[in-house]
C-alpha cells in the first residue's frame, strides 16, 4: 500500500455562490465518508487563510516570521491523503473529490514512508 496526497490550491475553486458551496459540502464529505468505508483513509481537512508563519533554519538561526513565506497568490486549500495499494485507485478517489467539489485535485505519492512499529 501506498499514501498518495490529493490537494487542491484554493485558487482552482473559483468564484461561487454561499449556496453553491453549501451544495457542495456534503458532495464531498459523502466522498470522505466512502474513503474511510473503503479503508483508505488517512486523513482530510480544508485549510484556513490564517493566520500563517514560516518557521526558517536556512541562514542557520531559526527564524520565524508571520505571513507566509514567499508572497504567492496560490495557497493549499485542502488535501486528503489516503492509502491505496495503486495510481489507479488513487486516481479513483481524486476523480471522486473532483466531481464532489466542482474543482480539480492534484495527486501526488509520497517517497519512502515509515509507520509507527516499522522497524
Amino acid at each position: 500500500m501506498a499514501h498518495y496526497l490529493i490537494y487542491f490550491n484554493q485558487q482552482w475553486v473559483g468564484d461561487h455562490t454561499e449556496e453553491w458551496f453549501r451544495e457542495r459540502g456534503p458532495l464531498a464529505s459523502a466522498v470522505v465518508d466512502e474513503i474511510r468505508a473503503a479503508g483508505a483513509y488517512v486523513f482530510a481537512g480544508g485549510l484556513e487563510q490564517g493566520p500563517v508563519f514560516s518557521a526558517d533554519a536556512t541562514s542557520g538561526t531559526l527564524v520565524f516570521t508571520d505571513g507566509p513565506y514567499v508572497d504567492n497568490k496560490e495557497w493549499l486549500g485542502g488535501l486528503t491523503v489516503v492509502d491505496v495499494p495503486d495510481e489507479e485507485t488513487a486516481r479513483m478517489w481524486a476523480g471522486k473529490l473532483a466531481e464532489a467539489c466542482g474543482w480539480p485535485q492534484e495527486v501526488r505519492r509520497f517517497g519512502s514512508q515509515s509507520k509507527p512499529g516499522d522497524e
